[in-house]
């Protein structure tokens, strides 16, 4: 006697989810070795739609390689190429996840580039 009613891609008995329907006439449910029939599924439709965010509310940045890499805070920190202070920084995470993360520093006056695994 079934236990549970409702959507018919669930197990009527234990509620597990069912697999997909293979080339036998049968779906056996994994958990309880429940069988249904795939006449059962032949009434189901299933419909999907896609939506996509306008372009205005994107957080993709719409500009040119070299304002995306001046972006971001500034710090008091003097380049070692041109001598000036301020560069912009931003972190990642490039080794495994005990380890700190690498800053990355561009100079806002020369653009010049440079590391520091912290």
């Amino acid at each position: 006697m079934s236990c549970f009613r409702g959507d018919v891609d669930f197990c009527p008995e234990c509620g597990n989810i069912l697999p997909l329907p293979s080339r036998l006439n049968t779906i056996t449910c994994p958990r309880c070795s429940f069988k249904i029939s795939v006449q059962d599924f032949t009434s189901q439709v299933i419909k999907s739609s896609v939506m996509f965010n306008p372009l205005d509310q994107s957080n993709v940045a719409v500009g040119s390689a070299e304002d995306a890499e001046l972006k971001g805070p500034v710090i008091d920190r003097k380049c070692s190429r041109c001598n000036k202070e301020g560069m912009v920084y931003h972190t990642r995470q490039m080794r495994s996840a005990d380890e700190g993360q690498t800053v990355f520093f561009t100079c806002i006056h020369c653009r010049f580039q440079e590391k520091e695994d912290s």
